[in-house]
């Protein structure tokens, strides 16, 4: 089996141990929380953005997609959701502060270049056997992960769902985010209760 389609299937799993190291070494500071959660909140935007043009289909294990999205988000950066992500973990990192932080901030970069290269790898093999010469343009237009200043004007004018409907599909992951925003918040409470019992 491919290792790209391995990190594909697992990609909601794989930070999951990043996750817990920073949560492990998390002692909040100030200036860094405030700055974690406005990344954490920017990250957020962008994949509520983008999910309310692609909708549903970027939730599934299978590589490849019902139709290509160039509008909105995906008019700027092909990978959109990807980008939301590393900026929301590395909210994350800023967030717990302590002093492994700028490690983990590092580490959370590293993982996510990583895993995201082996992954956008695979996407893109399979998007261009799909969509063959619509797709070869698109690559030519919109960056991989860094996004462009000003929108790619093209043909392809998906509306976007209701706000509303996109936060329905993107709750599994507002409520993990909460729930590491409430461990690192309130682990030496958490902590003290366990040393209480």
């Amino acid at each position: 089996m491919d290792i790209r389609d391995i990190f594909f299937r697992l990609r909601s799993y794989t930070p999951i141990p990043i996750a817990l190291i920073i949560i492990y070494h998390s002692s909040p500071v100030i200036p860094y929380s405030i700055l974690g959660i406005s990344l954490i909140l920017i990250g957020e935007l962008i994949r509520i953005n983008a999910v309310r043009f692609a909708g549903g289909a970027t939730r599934t294990r299978n590589v490849g997609a019902p139709f290509l999205c160039t509008s909105g988000p995906y008019s700027r950066t092909r990978n959109p959701l990807y980008w939301g992500n590393i900026i929301i973990y590395s909210g994350v990192a800023f967030l717990g502060g302590g002093e492994f932080m700028w490690k983990l901030v590092a580490l959370v970069g590293l993982f996510f270049i990583l895993q995201y290269y082996l992954i956008i790898s695979l996407e893109e093999e399979t998007l261009k056997i799909k969509f063959k010469d619509q797709y070869d343009l698109y690559i030519k237009n919109v960056p991989k992960l860094l996004p462009r200043i000003t929108p790619w004007n093209n043909d392809n004018e998906i509306k976007p769902q209701s706000v509303l409907k996109t936060l329905k599909t993107e709750k599994r992951t507002l409520q993990n985010i909460l729930f590491i925003l409430f461990i690192i918040i309130f682990k030496s409470q958490i902590i003290s209760q366990f040393n209480f019992l």
